[in-house]
């Protein structure tokens, strides 16, 4: 398995970040690890092999960053401003930093990539597809939290506005609106334990009001909010997302 580490001191973020990549070739996938995971953590998991035929094959060439807005939401690090300001700029960080890295990695082509994820990895592949959509082409949100008022315990802040797609999209508009209903998003759930399927009904139905393509997947109650679930998803979806 082929795999590449890098590395470096963000001034956006004011630490360190790092981004790991598995395969030479295919379409470039930004897999976002969970609430408080490393770039790693989708490969302790088992996420990466379970997709990796398609790396093999050429169709896909997967990068993960260290989840350190997740990590401070997790942990509840900080004052809830500071931990509004770390997701603001760990977005804007993906967007100007990780994602140039990726365009350099794939010979210097600005290609669009897929943004994916579990969870809160899942809100930051739809935060990501719907504010940058002119860096990512869709959005694989698996068992998706976007409910991040209820974890933050308030209503939020600017830097709040700009991340959560909650707060942003009802009132999004004009040409950044009119590229993202070119996108789309999809959101798969289980039906088992410790599953939220309203979370997706609910962010599907603020996409379909705005006229963004998207779809909601149920699976059934032995698929529970767990990492055996989304291994299951990565490669079903996958293959049909990935060219």
């Amino acid at each position: 398995m082929s795999v590449e580490r890098f590395g470096w001191h963000s001034d956006r973020l004011g630490q360190h970040i790092t981004v790991v990549r598995w395969g030479h070739y295919g379409t470039p996938v930004l897999l976002f690890p969970t609430a408080g995971g490393d770039a790693e953590e989708v490969a302790r998991m088992h996420a990466i092999g379970s997709f990796w035929p398609l790396t093999v094959a050429g169709r896909s060439k997967v990068y993960s960053a260290d989840s350190l807005a997740g990590r401070a939401l997790a942990a509840r690090a900080g004052a809830v401003v500071h931990r509004c300001w770390l997701l603001n700029a760990f977005q804007t960080c993906v967007a100007e930093e990780v994602v140039p890295l990726i365009h350099r990695d794939c010979g210097g082509a600005p290609l669009e990539i897929i943004a994916a994820g579990a969870s809160i990895g899942a809100f930051k592949a739809i935060a990501m597809t719907c504010r940058y959509p002119g860096l990512f082409r869709a959005a694989l949100a698996m068992s998706g939290t976007y409910d991040l008022e209820r974890l933050l315990g308030f209503e939020g802040n600017e830097d709040f506005y700009f991340a959560a797609p909650r707060a942003f999209l009802p009132g999004l508009e004009g040409p950044l609106l009119d590229l993202l209903r070119t996108r789309f998003l999809l959101m798969p759930f289980g039906g088992g334990r410790w599953e939220n399927p309203a979370e997706a009904w609910q962010m599907a139905g603020l996409l379909g009001a705005k006229g963004v393509p998207n779809r909601v997947d149920p699976w059934g109650p032995e698929w529970d909010h767990d990492w055996p679930t989304w291994r299951a998803m990565l490669p079903h979806y996958l293959d049909e997302l990935c060219d």
